[in-house]
C-alpha cells in the first residue's frame, strides 16, 4: 500500500511517502515558498520516488493542526479534494500527538509544543498508559511558554513530565522552566520532517479501522485567524 503523509501546520512542514510499511521519500519545506504552490509538485516528486501515482495511493494521512490558518487549510483542502475525486481513505492526526509519540512507549505525562508566533506556543499535555495509549489531557492550546509550563505543572498531579518541542529556545532560561529543570526534567528537541511520523501513525489508525470522513475532516487551528478575529470582533480593530 502507498501512504501519503502531509504536514503543512507551519513553516517546517513536509511530505512523506511510504510503500508497504517503509518510508520511501521525505521532503521538507525548507524555503519561504507558499504551500499553495509548493505542495503539489513535492507530492508528485515523492510519488515518483515510490514509482507510484496519486491514483495508487491507498491512504492519505494529514496533520490537521494545530498550526497556522493558511498552512493547515492548504494541506486539508488538497487531501479533501483527492479523497473525493479518487476515493482514497483519510486519517486526520494532531501534530502534537505525533510529536509526543516520538518519545516512545514509556508511560506517564508528556508535553509537546512548538512556536505559534506572537510570543505563544501551541501546546498539549498527554498521558500514556498500557490500556489506552496516549490520551490528551483536556485540550490543545495556544498560550505563552510560561503559561504552558504552569498549566502542565498544575495538571500533571505532581508527576514528572517529559517535554518535547520544536523550539527549545522559547523555554530555556525562563523562571517557570527553571523550576522544572531543577527537578531533573529536560527539553527534548523534536526533529522536523514530521510527515513521516504522520504517515506511520496514519497506517496504525487505518489498521484499527479509525478513518476520518473527508467531509468531516476539520482543521484544529486552536487560535482564530486574524481575519476571523476582525470579522467577529470589530472592536479589536486598531488594537
Amino acid at each position: 500500500m502507498i501512504t501519503l503523509g502531509i504536514d503543512t501546520c507551519e513553516g517546517r512542514g513536509s511530505v512523506a511517502v511510504r510503500r508497504d510499511g517503509a518510508l520511501v521519500s521525505l521532503q521538507r519545506h525548507d524555503s519561504s515558498e507558499d504551500y499553495s504552490s509548493w505542495l503539489l509538485p513535492v507530492v508528485e516528486r515523492g510519488l515518483r520516488s515510490a514509482e507510484a501515482t496519486l491514483r495508487e495511493v491507498g491512504l492519505l494521512a494529514v496533520a490537521s493542526g494545530p498550526g497556522s490558518f493558511t498552512g493547515v487549510r492548504v494541506g486539508l483542502t488538497a487531501v479533501k479534494a483527492w479523497a473525493e475525486l479518487l476515493g482514497i481513505r483519510v486519517v486526520g492526526i494532531s501534530r502534537l500527538e505525533v510529536m509526543v509519540r516520538q518519545l516512545g512507549e514509556s508511560g506517564g505525562f508528556a508535553a509537546a509544543s512548538f512556536d505559534a508566533q506572537r510570543g505563544q506556543v501551541f501546546g498539549g499535555l498527554y498521558k500514556r498508559d498500557r490500556k489506552h495509549g496516549w490520551t490528551l489531557i483536556e485540550q490543545e492550546m495556544v498560550i505563552a511558554p510560561d503559561g504552558f509550563v504552569k498549566w502542565v505543572a498544575e495538571h500533571a498531579d505532581g508527576e514528572a513530565v517529559r517535554w518535547i518541542t520544536l523550539d527549545t529556545e522559547l523555554f530555556a532560561g525562563r523562571p517557570g522552566w527553571n523550576e522544572r529543570a531543577a527537578k531533573g526534567e529536560t527539553l527534548i528537541p523534536c526533529s522536523d520532517g514530521l510527515a513521516a511520523a504522520v504517515a506511520e501513525l496514519g497506517e496504525e489508525r487505518a489498521r484499527e479501522g479509525k478513518f476520518t470522513d473527508p467531509l468531516l475532516l476539520d482543521a484544529n487551528y486552536v487560535r482564530r485567524s486574524d481575519a476571523e478575529v476582525f470579522w467577529k470582533d470589530p472592536a479589536s480593530h486598531g488594537k
